[in-house]
């Protein structure tokens, strides 16, 4: 597959992520307080139960198209990092797309065991947020600051 399609998948992939993340956090978690808790408890089912199905599709394209761009346009530049800022700020980025995934594989383990409370899941939504604008903020410097 080429750059640009691979390139192509993951800017949607990750804005799919991204917006699904930010709608979590930054629309949904104010309004816990205006709703009654077995409102929320029911629209907290109702969105969890959509994002089980698209998102690990979501993720495998995100993290497919990346692993793939790396290692077709960047595995000069990850061999040694510390030789361009480029390289350094893909490998931080690498480490904290890393982290996200982890952060997801929790969350799905701890569903299947049912002990995904909603303290757990608002912890693992606001880590991932703060993750996910490193992100988007190092993907654009690396490009910027080079």
């Amino acid at each position: 597959m080429s750059y640009p399609v691979l390139l192509t998948i993951h800017l949607f992939a990750a804005l799919f992520f991204i917006g699904v993340v930010f709608f979590e956090v930054l629309m949904l978690e104010p309004l816990r307080p205006q709703l009654p808790p077995e409102a929320m408890r029911q629209l907290e089912s109702a969105v969890g139960a959509r994002a089980r199905k698209i998102m690990p599709w979501v993720m495998l394209s995100l993290y497919g198209a990346g692993i793939a761009m790396a290692w077709l346009a960047y595995a000069s530049v990850l061999a040694d990092p510390l030789q361009h800022r480029f390289g350094l700020l893909l490998w931080i980025k690498i480490a904290l797309a890393t982290s996200v995934m982890g952060h997801f594989l929790t969350a799905m383990a701890l569903q299947r065991r049912g002990r995904l409370r909603s303290r757990n899941s608002r912890i693992i939504h606001y880590s991932v947020f703060a993750h996910m604008i490193g992100i988007v903020l190092i993907a654009k410097w690396m490009f910027h600051l080079n």
